[in-house]
């Protein structure tokens, strides 16, 4: 009876994998900060402009590069716009780039790892070379060249960042294909004459959702640094659009004069990455399988 009692604290004592995750983000003060400094960045985009309730293109020259004060606590630009609405408008718009890039790259890049990595021969040797392909250029030059093949806008910014991103997750996807398609368990789903396409999507990729979430999480950051670049040179959003890459771009300008107009933007980018990678980097560590099966 007593050794009943010992063996079921012991199990009571085993966390999941989750909640190892959870205590190693905890854990870490640099992960909190990050992920701290993302909540902010996500209710910032969803509610703010709701909150503060100010047309970020409304233009007032009268009131035109006021410095920060309690009635426009950012300032206002040189056609007298509140910095304030447009850096909170421009958040919305940088996680619509995130989520966008992200996407398209995850939707392209695990699909043809997972074809590259399952099939092997002829097919993985194309998808890999082409991937190769891709991966030669500098990521920015191409997404430059994109975006100029398919016209200045924002979303056709966003569309060529993210046709960029994809062949890392290619990599990625194939390689955990590679290792987990000898495992007994996708053996075991063979033999049972399933389909391959119902192997990989319900047996194989599940197993490799915790590496994509990873990878993800740091490339947010990239995208919308990436993005906010191609507006900045006159690839992306165009203006009036509140866009933070427009913002810095309008206001260069005066930064030795008018400080607020591109430093204010510029932050906003600055701590977005940051706190984006912060969070990514400590994802990463919490979540690693050698730390995991301790």
């Amino acid at each position: 009876m007593a050794g009943t009692v010992a063996q079921a604290n012991v199990v009571a004592k085993v966390k999941s994998p989750r909640e190892r995750v959870l205590r190693r983000l905890s854990r870490n003060p640099s992960g909190v900060a990050g992920f701290a400094m993302l909540v902010v960045f996500v209710l910032v985009a969803a509610f703010g402009p709701a909150l503060l309730g100010i047309d970020p293109t409304e233009q007032t020259l009268r009131m035109r590069l006021m410095p920060p004060s309690p009635e426009h606590l950012f300032g206002t630009d040189h056609l007298g716009r509140d910095v304030l609405a447009r850096v909170i408008h421009g958040a919305r718009i940088s996680l619509q780039v995130a989520t966008l890039v992200i996407l398209v790259a995850i939707t392209i890049g695990v699909t043809l790892g997972a074809v590259a990595g399952y099939a092997g021969g002829l097919v993985d040797t194309v998808i890999m070379r082409v991937t190769d392909i891709f991966l030669s250029f500098p990521s920015t030059v191409l997404a430059m060249a994109i975006a100029v093949a398919l016209g200045k806008g924002m979303y056709n910014a966003m569309l060529a960042v993210g046709l960029v991103w994809w062949p890392w997750y290619t990599r990625l996807v194939r390689g955990q294909m590679l290792s987990l398609r000898s495992a007994d368990y996708v053996q075991a789903a063979e033999s049972q004459g399933l389909s391959p396409f119902r192997i990989v999507w319900r047996h194989i990729l599940p197993n490799t959702l915790s590496t994509i979430v990873v990878q993800a999480s740091l490339d947010v950051g990239y995208a919308v640094l990436a993005t906010a670049g191609l507006s900045f040179i006159g690839l992306g959003a165009q203006p009036p659009t509140p866009e933070w890459g427009v913002m810095v771009s309008e206001g260069r300008q005066y930064l030795t004069s008018y400080w607020w107009v591109p430093m204010l933007p510029g932050m906003a980018i600055f701590f977005t990455v940051m706190g984006v990678n912060l969070f990514g980097d400590a994802l990463r560590d919490a979540m690693d399988p050698r730390d995991l099966a301790r």
